[in-house]
């Protein structure tokens, strides 16, 4: 039923695989044509600018989107890059119900609630998907969650609540659950409980997931999404009492090889660096670090500390990487004089894009990011720096404003989240 994965030796919990949706690895692999780049960088500031919306409604502060018009004008399992509901681009396989029924799922670190499209849903009110709705009819082990429990409760305290639906009988409550995306779709269910096999004979019990039968927007022909984030409706928070509430994952650099996902932390993290991560303001979801530096082809660029000031926001469920206007500039300015041999696609907004049409080999420079504490990571050459021949960041806004770590940055790195110890760690070379 699972895709193989080989973790790591020191690997106390469990692992999956995680794979590219367009790639052979794929369970069902899409039809679709992968995303250009051009689509890829809209859909990106549409996510970043709804969380930045998110974090800084009623605040009077201006919207990444915004500034953007203004300007124009452990547990281990696979992962797949998918397009998404909200940019994400990664996705694992899971089992869910007793039996397991297979699940494919959008992996995202800035998303909390898990879902997926239950039976019955017809085709007006669920996107069509290639695998089977999952049916909790003919599991075992399914339980909608009480509308008076705790649980519940705190739905609404954590903007997920959507009230409560009697049963047939009328003598019991369901918990209602409603979650909506920067890309514009919204979903909504029954919050349920439920078993999660994340690898054969590894079984989460009592994992609560909204049972989705209604759908309002993009088809994004997944099954559903795995949320990752720090609040208490992620899988990493609930399965915090067995693997202490770290994970990680290695996301692979090409659409024909496959990464993991893995709940807990390794017992030896000495191949790691670390660098402190906090939540992002008072969103539990949200992972911030600080960036502190940047190098193309070797040499640090000339940036003044105080322009960092904001954070990166680490979200895999973003595919471009933001930087504030000095950084990405700085940048920008350096990688195109390494690239000077290859001819720019003339373009006014994505404006460091190559055509590489006749060059049978193409040398990319070295670009390395520094975090606080004097971590350096070397992005994986080509594959973390350009997508579809171009450079993978884009502006975020202001100096000292906010940016996003995207996960094109993040390819070949196991990326630790010990967030308990309130640090992220790096690994190079995972997979």
């Amino acid at each position: 039923m699972f895709l193989s994965v080989t973790p790591r030796p020191n690997r106390a919990g469990a692992a999956v695989p995680l794979v590219h949706r367009h790639g052979p690895c794929a369970k069902s692999p899409s039809t679709d044509k992968p995303s250009s780049f051009a689509e890829a960088l809209h859909r990106s500031r549409v996510r970043a600018d709804y969380i930045m919306s998110r974090a800084l409604r009623g605040r009077g502060t201006t919207t990444i989107m915004e500034m953007q018009e203004q300007k124009e004008g452990k547990v281990s399992i696979p992962a797949h890059l998918d397009t998404s509901v909200d940019s994400q681009e990664y996705v694992v396989t899971l089992g869910l119900g007793t039996p397991a029924v297979e699940q494919v799922l959008l992996m995202d670190t800035g998303s909390d609630l898990s879902w997926v499209q239950c039976a019955p849903c017809n085709s007006t009110d669920c996107y069509p998907q290639k695998d089977p709705l999952f049916d909790p009819r003919k599991s075992s082990t399914y339980a909608p969650i009480p509308c008076g429990s705790d649980i519940c409760k705190r739905l609404q305290s954590d903007r997920f609540d959507n009230g409560c639906s009697m049963n047939g009988n009328g003598t019991q409550s369901q918990c209602g659950y409603r979650v909506e995306y920067g890309g514009g779709l919204k979903t909504r269910g029954v919050y349920s409980n439920e078993a999660l096999t994340m690898a054969p004979g590894v079984v989460i019990k009592d994992f609560h997931f909204g049972c989705a039968y209604k759908q309002i927007g993009s088809d994004d022909k997944s099954d559903g999404l795995l949320g990752l984030g720090g609040a208490p409706e992620s899988l990493p928070v609930q399965t915090s009492a067995v693997y202490g509430g770290s994970f990680s994952y290695c996301l692979p650099p090409v659409s024909s090889g496959t990464g993991f996902l893995a709940l807990g932390a390794p017992s030896n993290t000495s191949g790691f660096s670390f660098t402190p991560m906090t939540p992002f303001m008072d969103y539990a979801t949200f992972y911030l670090v600080k960036l502190t530096g940047i190098s193309v082809g070797g040499k640090q660029l000339c940036i003044p500390p105080k322009v960092f000031e904001g954070g990166l926001i680490v979200d895999c469920g973003n595919i471009i990487s933001h930087l504030p206007s000095t950084p990405y500039a700085k940048l920008q300015s350096a990688f195109r004089a390494a690239m000077a041999a290859y001819p720019l696609i003339p373009s006014d907004e994505y404006d460091t894009c190559y055509n590489f049409t006749g060059y049978s080999n193409v040398t990319v420079p070295k670009v390395a990011l520094t975090f606080t504490g004097g971590v350096t990571i070397d992005l994986d050459v080509p594959n973390g720096v350009l997508l579809d021949g171009c450079l993978a960041f884009t502006e975020s806004g202001p100096d000292d404003y906010v940016g996003f770590l995207g996960n094109v940055q993040m390819r070949t790195l196991e990326m630790l989240y010990d967030v308990k110890g309130g640090r992220l760690g790096f690994q190079a070379g995972a997979c």
